[in-house]
């Protein structure tokens, strides 16, 4: 395969760093080499099209595989949008897969092709691609993926490492931007044989939600109140000046301030076992799930290395998925949060599970209500 680091795409993407984003509807259309490589060892087995969901959840899919390796086929399109990130109405631009942030969680098992057509529409203004930290090449598909406003393309690399992987928008100097505007997700590879304890032992889970972690940087004006703008190119300068102070202003779970909470809580019940997967594109993380645990964690998202057991709280590395087990055992409201607490509970980064049950004493109990002294 033959690869050209300078083409048409680099230049709009080096073009758009000066400010002259608009410039990329101007660009006739022209004929381009095909970058997408074959891999002959795909070839004649089973496809599979998955519809992908929004976060927090999941697309049906089996825990331990029933049958071979097989072609796994997903679509995302690209929406650049506006959203609003709490309940003061601050806005900011956001790039999102499939116009979620995070974008979907996709599910496959170790050894199946993962296939993506990433459709970037007209009435977009900007170039976008999607780097896969669970695949192998340079860049993780990013040179390969790079959609102008009314392109597509397809992408299929094979899932050789077991876990859960960030994926997320990289195109030539603007990667730090589109991240922190929300353009990332995750995608979970799993044991053909399913998840294990440290000593082999099967585990499994009833419900899956996936917690995407975002940080924000929305520029002020001279009073302090948050600014508005027309468009991405118009945010572009004061936003960047914001994110190289390393400072954001929001932390959010799930795109906005509140967004697991309140009729939009995670549930489940006693006794069910929930697999918990939060990733973190570009900051650290300390995720924390109050009045429960971590009974089985991967911190760093590496199936086949052995799980924490017992956690109170654990460590994700920026540019990292990870992925947590717990069996509910007494019910109530449970926040999950960042356990950096000013980020949590100051910027955003808080969720709820809502879970219903019976109570048992024997793990608590009150044995004096509050009373004078």
């Amino acid at each position: 395969m033959t690869f050209t680091p300078m083409t048409r795409r680099t230049v709009l993407a080096g073009a758009a760093i000066a400010g002259a984003l608009s410039q990329v509807h101007a660009v006739v259309a022209e004929t381009k080499e095909v970058l997408t490589p074959v891999a002959a060892s795909a070839e004649g087995l089973p496809r599979v099209k998955v519809t992908l969901v929004d976060p927090p959840f999941v697309h049906a899919h089996e825990q331990v595989a029933t049958s071979g390796p097989k072609i796994v086929e997903f679509e995302m399109t690209i929406h650049e949008k506006k959203i609003v990130l709490d309940d003061d109405g601050t806005e900011t631009f956001a790039f999102a897969f499939n116009g979620t942030v995070p974008g979907p969680l996709m599910v496959v098992h170790e050894g199946d092709y993962v296939e993506l057509t990433l459709i970037n529409p007209e009435t977009n203004d900007l170039m976008h691609n999607i780097d896969f930290h669970a695949s192998t090449g340079a860049l993780g598909g990013g040179g390969l993926t790079q959609v102008n406003p009314g392109e597509k393309c397809v992408l299929r690399f094979k899932a050789t490492k077991a876990g859960v992987f960030v994926y997320h928008c990289a195109p030539p100097g603007m990667v730090a931007w589109h991240v922190v505007s929300g353009m990332n997700g995750a995608i979970m590879v799993l044991p053909r044989d399913g998840l294990k304890d440290g000593k082999g032992n099967p585990l499994h889970y009833d419900r899956v939600y996936y917690v995407g972690e975002q940080d924000f940087y929305v520029p002020r004006d001279e009073t302090g109140a948050f600014r508005k703008y027309d468009s991405p190119a118009d945010a572009y300068d004061d936003t960047l000046k914001v994110m190289r102070t390393l400072t954001p202003t929001h932390i959010v779970f799930n795109g906005r301030v509140g967004a697991l909470t309140g009729d939009s809580a995670m549930t489940a019940k006693v006794g069910e076992t929930v697999l918990i997967v939060h990733s973190q594109a570009n900051r650290d993380t300390r995720p924390h799930l109050i009045g429960g645990h971590g009974n089985f964690v991967w911190a760093t998202g590496k199936f086949h290395n052995a799980p924490d057991t017992d956690q109170e709280t654990w460590f994700i590395p920026g540019g990292t998925a990870g992925a947590a087990l717990y069996t509910f055992e007494q019910p109530g409201i449970y926040a999950y949060v960042n356990h950096n607490l000013i980020e949590a509970f100051e910027l955003g980064a808080a969720a709820h599970f809502k879970v219903e049950g019976d109570w048992n004493n024997d793990l608590m109990t009150q044995v004096l209500a509050p009373t004078a002294v």
